[in-house]
């Protein structure tokens, strides 16, 4: 009979070894999540001032040379180019030095981090003056989501449901092969689709029109990461579950402008904001919803697109790989081991 000891330190070892994947996702999820967050400060800020006379271009050129890279300040001529820069979402706030009363013009919907960022700079603008600011938003929020954030929580529990799912199908489903996995994970992506729809309208009034198009591309969304999921746990096994919250949550939430747009992060975060999936799904339900489909609406759903494309494209590469390591004898898991680390990424990933 074996001794105690001699039990103990397989199991020790077994135990220590997974505790590695939670461990990690502590270090990369406080990494990702105070790199992007902790210190938000504008950076290239898009405003403008409204007016051809002198004195609007003395103030745009003062602004400038007292933010430095904090601001990029131009001039417009009247305040229907403002509007339309803003709706175009070009700009964060437009400033009418009215010397009577004068107005910041904003659209809170594209970011309402960064018009209030605006706002402070340009109400220290007016108090110079004397005179109190007045705020004039151009595109309402619902009562249902007043700073316009609700949309990026849904984005969170449509990439939760998604990859979470992903951890269900390689453990339960890991005996299928991969095409009816994929069909299985389209199907899957459909219902956290139509829970996020649910959600964002009728339950919690995020929405309050074009809810259609906001299922339409939260299905679009989940798909892609089911199916790049899908495909990676053939390469990865247990370590999937690391690799999609690297990829959909470290990275995705903190570059998907949900909480600060680029304008107000640091390099690394508002470059992955041009293609990454999460940005893509919520600037294009901005733009959707909120700014009538113009904006950048064709290159974000571009990227879902894309995204999706990248997961079909996989899958065939997994599936071949799956087969090659099924023929390899030394590849083999012992059925046991392999339930119970599939076991516990299911856990860990939902």
């Amino acid at each position: 009979m074996p001794s105690p000891s001699a039990v103990s330190r397989p199991a020790l070892r077994h135990v220590l070894t997974h505790l590695v994947t939670p461990l990690l996702m502590c270090l990369g999820m406080g990494i990702a999540y105070l790199a992007a967050f902790h210190a938000p400060a504008p950076h290239h800020l898009k405003v403008a001032v409204v007016g051809s006379a002198p004195q609007s271009q003395l103030l745009a050129q003062t602004l400038k040379d007292r933010a430095g890279d904090g601001l990029d300040v131009t001039t417009l001529p009247d305040a229907d180019a403002a509007r339309q820069r803003l709706l175009d979402r070009d700009l964060v706030a437009a400033y009418l030095p009215d010397a009577a009363a004068p107005t910041l013009l904003v659209a809170t919907a594209s970011s309402e981090t960064s018009a209030t960022a605006a706002e402070k700079v340009f109400t220290q603008v007016a108090a110079h003056q004397g005179k109190p600011l007045a705020v004039q938003e151009l595109t309402p929020l619902p009562a249902g989501d007043p700073t316009g954030q609700g949309l990026f929580f849904l984005l969170v529990a449509l990439s939760i449901g998604s990859y979470g799912s992903v951890a269900v199908l390689g453990a339960a489903g890991a005996a299928l092969p991969m095409r009816l996995r994929a069909l299985l994970g389209l199907g899957v992506a459909l219902v956290v689709s139509l829970i996020g729809a649910a959600l964002a309208g009728p339950v919690f009034h995020l929405v309050t029109h074009g809810l259609f198009g906001v299922w339409a591309m939260s299905w679009l969304y989940a798909s892609g990461i089911v199916l790049i999921g899908t495909a990676l746990h053939g390469f990865l096994g247990r370590w999937t579950t690391l690799t999609m919250m690297a990829l959909f949550v470290m990275l995705n939430f903190t570059s998907s402008g949900g909480i600060f747009e680029p304008a107000l992060q640091n390099g690394f975060f508002g470059s992955l904001h041009a293609f990454w999936n999460g940005a893509g799904f919520l600037e294009g339900v901005r733009d959707h919803v909120y700014f009538g489909g113009r904006a950048g609406f064709g290159g974000h759903l571009a990227t879902l697109f894309a995204w999706l494309a990248a997961g079909a494209a996989l899958l065939p590469l997994a599936a071949r790989h799956e087969r090659r390591r099924a023929g390899t004898p030394a590849a083999a898991v012992p059925v046991p081991e392999r339930a119970e680390q599939e076991e516990i990424e299911e856990a860990v990933g939902v």
